[in-house]
């Protein structure tokens, strides 16, 4: 497979990840191809198990291979900014954390190095993966569980979040561009909104394949955005709206 191809596979896997259907539109605008290549690559990731066509779309396939598949990808990327992240937010006594794979590395580098601090998250995976650590404790963010993201969302959720304070907010993106870093899901969207207005800072921990990726919701503007981890140099254009907004780039 041509390095191009798999690129862009990496890329509608993660955008899987995030959501749980995609469109052929959709993804041939946010991809820069056409309709047809999108058409192409999503019969060749069915062959392969990795997805399952719909009409005008696709979604997650359910087989164990597919669900291993999907979290291989940018593995080492991930993780990596997964350690650079509990760097940068080591000094905090009260963490925000929101959902998504990159999350879940987070809560569990939280776990094994940190103690004596309070964690709030409204993701399952991410209590489950810091409340192993039993010096940890862990706070979970009440409403309406989002099976998609193993979550909780919606005004209960919010209203919730409305009393309380945080050292730091820790959130994912689907995308980042130069408006802002975005979520495929408004629901998650409105949260992490939420989560940054009770934050004394906020970082993004996000790979590559989230640059230049515009999703259905941005969540925050970059003057919000305290920190962004990456695992790569963002392009220029939007390397030059993170300088000019004072947003610390630390790439792991």
């Amino acid at each position: 497979m041509r390095q191009e191809k798999r690129e862009r596979h990496a890329k509608i896997l993660a955008t899987l990840n995030d959501a749980s259907s995609v469109r052929v539109a959709g993804l041939a605008h946010q991809l820069g191809v056409s309709t047809e290549t999108i058409r192409r690559d999503f019969e060749e990731m069915t062959r392969a198990g990795l997805l399952s066509r719909t009409y005008g779309g696709a979604v997650r396939a359910l087989s164990a291979h597919a669900q291993a598949e999907r979290q291989s990808l940018l593995q080492a990327e991930r993780q990596r900014i997964a350690e650079a992240t509990v760097d940068e937010v080591a000094g905090a006594r009260i963490l925000l954390i929101g959902s998504g794979a990159t999350a879940v590395l987070v809560a569990r580098q939280i776990a094994a190095r940190l103690k004596d601090i309070t964690v709030v998250t409204h993701s399952f995976a991410v209590a489950a993966a810091v409340g192993v650590n039993h010096l940890v404790e862990v706070m979970m963010i009440p409403g309406l569980y989002h099976a998609a993201k193993a979550s909780t969302t919606g005004g209960h959720a919010i209203v919730f979040l409305q009393s309380l304070y945080a050292d730091c907010v820790i959130l994912g993106a689907s995308g980042m561009t130069g408006d802002g870093p975005s979520h495929a899901l408004p629901e998650i969207a409105a949260v992490n909104t939420a989560m940054m207005g009770r934050a004394a800072r906020c970082v993004i921990a996000a790979d590559q394949s989230k640059f230049n990726q515009p999703f259905s919701t941005r969540f925050a503007d970059w003057p919000q955005v305290s920190t962004l981890v990456t695992d790569a140099p963002p392009p220029a254009e939007l390397r030059k709206t993170l300088e000019n907004n004072r947003v610390k780039l630390l790439v792991a």
